[in-house]
């Protein structure tokens, strides 16, 4: 009886093979990151590794310092993440080593890397190209592929991840984190810039929340940004108000939590909540007047010079407030009230 797994039919193999170029199990792990992120960005595959979308088969040969010659390769099958290619080489250039000092010789084959003992281990000889009985197929063409040809496919493609990082810097003026977290995927570059050109508001508000607030969120839940609940539109609206003052960037990450778990928008929610920033001098002198009259010892404490007490008076004003009084208007009326 014969079985035929056809689990794979209909999905094209694209195999990219390099030189002997790397010197290192780092130099091939940096490697590998650039090729899965240059596969995603152009939509070629998912990357998943762990579903086999994305892997490694790395040759590995060693040769004595001054060595002009390459040693003999063994070839390292399937290895599902960065982390395993990296200790599968360092492994298996530290097997090869031993083996040479000890007087042995390294066979060409094929081997398996197990990460749980992290060794590799033999599956099978690969002595030369013949044993895989290779012969020409006559039915098969010439590809011939023309610079005109290559031209059209280069105008073709979408703005590359290194491309994308360099505009950003310049553009956007972000620091090099920031860029690198908002560029590691299309789709994450492609929701800063909407969310950006929406809200009118700085980039740098902008890579601030979706680095961080948004990002801790989709990490907890386990998403990716294409299935973010927060839509690139309604988190524009929330950082539209933080930036024209109606609410306090405190008071952003409550509403910032009604939107992960509604379908209103920012500016819905904030009404509804009675959100909104209160920005009326009058009625935040009052409070700091009733603040200051309440605590003389905290007054006096200030007033000899220490300046940690006016914590104490800012954390009681933001209470009384409910945190909805801007605290910019806070620092600076107190700092008046206070010295005089």
């Amino acid at each position: 009886m014969t079985g035929i797994d056809l689990n794979r039919a209909g999905t094209p193999l694209l195999e990219i093979v390099s030189e002997p170029d790397m010197r290192s199990a780092r130099e091939a792990v940096a490697y590998m990151r650039k090729m899965h992120e240059l596969v995603r960005y152009l939509g070629i595959s998912d990357g998943n590794m762990q579903e086999g979308s994305f892997r490694c088969d790395a040759n590995v040969s060693v040769r004595p310092k001054g060595q002009a010659e390459f040693g003999t390769r063994a070839e390292i099958k399937n290895i599902n993440s960065f982390k395993f290619v990296e200790k599968a080489i360092n492994h298996e250039v530290e097997r090869q080593i031993e083996l040479l000092e000890s007087g042995g010789r390294v066979v060409q084959e094929t081997r398996l890397y197990d990460s749980v003992k992290d060794e590799t281990r033999s599956m099978r000889s690969k002595e030369e190209a013949n044993d895989y009985r290779y012969f020409p197929d006559p039915d098969l063409l010439p590809v011939i592929i023309d610079e005109d040809f290559k031209a059209q496919i280069k105008a073709a493609l979408p703005e590359l991840p290194q491309a994308k990082k360099q505009r950003f810097k310049t553009d956007y003026n972000l620091d090099d984190e920031s860029v690198s977290i908002l560029t590691a995927s299309r789709q994450l570059a492609d929701y800063f810039e909407a969310v950006h050109k929406t809200s009118g508001c700085e980039a740098k508000l902008c890579a601030n929340w979706i680095t961080g607030d948004l990002s801790a969120a989709l990490n907890k839940a386990g998403l990716e940004i294409t299935g973010s609940p927060v839509s690139d539109q309604r988190l524009a609206g929330l950082l539209a108000r933080i930036s024209d003052n109606t609410i306090s960037g405190k008071i952003a990450k409550q509403v910032f939590e009604a939107l992960w778990q509604s379908t209103s928008s920012a500016d819905e929610i904030i009404a509804e909540k009675g959100l909104k920033q209160i920005t009326d001098t009058g009625a935040i002198e009052t409070i700091i007047d009733k603040i200051i009259a309440d605590n003389p010892g905290q007054v006096e404490q200030y007033r000899s010079g220490k300046d940690k007490v006016f914590a104490f008076f800012v954390g009681q004003v933001m209470k009384e407030m409910q945190g909805k009084a801007n605290p910019a208007e806070v620092n600076k009326m107190l700092k008046e009230k206070l010295q005089g």
